[in-house]
């Protein structure tokens, strides 16, 4: 009984002390941070290109990562009603939009941009191509997926767990593998 009241009071505190504080804090670095939006421990380059929408809920230690020098935001755009699990990463160098209602579990990857391979040239040195990521509303995508460069996921669609995204996903359609393909539809 003790410890479920520890639990209650330290899950009280963090709610009614230190996420105002965290909300803040983000804020005042130009990070647009919806209302009744939930998070602990998050990781940003750039809080400006960030843009959370109302009601979403956001596990510890996402990362929030736009690759790239400083320029007008936002490139991070989630959508209204979102759940972001533990350990997700957005690294993006031209833009993602999440829509609304989305769920997307842990550890799931998001990237926008390819390095050259060209030959007879350092892959580090050579210029990345960037495309932007669409994700429509309702979607949910199972943990440790990946979402690459140029990829649409239509409104209602769900992504298996540790699948790799490399083309466009039709809305209400199930995909899973490496590469994605079409399991059956919704």
């Amino acid at each position: 009984m003790l410890c479920k009241l520890f639990f209650r009071i330290r899950e009280r505190a963090n709610t009614l002390l230190l996420h105002p504080l965290r909300v803040a804090y983000w804020s005042l670095q130009g990070m647009t941070i919806g209302n009744r939006v939930g998070f602990s421990t998050l990781h940003v380059t750039w809080p400006h290109q960030v843009q959370i929408g109302n009601d979403c809920r956001i596990e510890h230690d996402v990362y929030f990562h736009f690759d790239g020098i400083y320029q007008p935001g936002p490139s991070i755009v989630i959508g209204d009603d979102c759940f972001i699990g533990a350990s997700c990463e957005f690294n993006i160098t031209d833009r993602i939009e999440i829509g609304d209602h989305c769920k997307i579990a842990s550890g799931c990857r998001f990237v926008d941009h390819n390095h050259g391979t060209q030959l007879g040239y350092l892959i580090g040195g050579q210029a990345c191509t960037g495309s932007m990521i669409h994700i429509a509303d309702d979607v949910w995508i199972g943990a440790n997926a990946v979402i690459l460069a140029g990829v649409s996921i239509g409104s209602g669609a769900v992504v298996a767990a540790g699948a790799v995204v490399t083309g466009p996903v039709a809305a209400n359609a199930i995909v899973g593998g490496v590469p994605a393909k079409l399991i059956r539809s919704r």
